[in-house]
């Protein structure tokens, strides 16, 4: 099957987002622009690292003199839920965060997860990203001004699951967990 590419120029919304109660939640990456809208899932580890490369891209950026915002100006934060129908295109496998010095954007690929016994493209593939083989992908350019915004809800989706273990730093479910820390107590 040729590999789909999700292109989204400037999209109206780029954003991160969950379903699902904390321990049990689907982390999904979300581009709309007007009525089309694709839905790819991650994992929460995937979330918090793009946000977190991302807002050193941004600073990186700000130091080498490109106008980017420190702080959302009033009213940019996205608090939203993911826009509906959610159906997911393709599981995330990588991801590339690159900045497009002549545009002056930041561009996100994700790539489809390559499934087992498919072959993973040879590095020597990246450079044509829009071949026709290849994992589907999702390509989103975007502002600084939107990358910040993604930036802040993606890591207040990421901080709203389930508190650490004051002794492991594990997920702690509301009935507790096996702490290593504890010997395999209950805390």
């Amino acid at each position: 099957m040729p590999r789909r590419i999700f292109s989204f120029d400037t999209p109206d919304r780029f954003t991160a987002g969950t379903v699902g109660e904390p321990g049990h939640r689907t982390f999904f990456l979300q581009a709309r622009s007007g009525p089309r809208l694709v839905s790819v899932i991650v994992e929460k580890e995937q979330v918090s690292v793009l946000a977190d490369r991302l807002g050193q891209l941004l600073e990186e950026m700000r130091r080498r003199g490109v106008d980017v915002p420190q702080d959302l100006p009033d009213g940019a934060q996205d608090v939203a839920p993911l826009d509906e129908p959610l159906v997911e295109q393709f599981r995330v496998g990588s991801m590339v965060l690159s900045w497009d010095g002549e545009a002056r954007e930041i561009v996100v690929e994700a790539r489809a997860q390559v499934e087992e016994g498919e072959e993973e493209p040879d590095e020597e593939d990246d450079e044509d990203d829009d071949a026709p083989e290849g994992p589907d992908m999702l390509r989103v350019r975007m502002p600084a001004q939107a990358a910040r915004v993604f930036v802040d809800r993606a890591l207040r989706v990421v901080s709203a699951g389930r508190p650490p273990c004051p002794f492991c730093g594990l997920p702690l479910n509301p009935e507790g967990h096996l702490c290593p820390r504890r010997n395999g107590h209950i805390h």
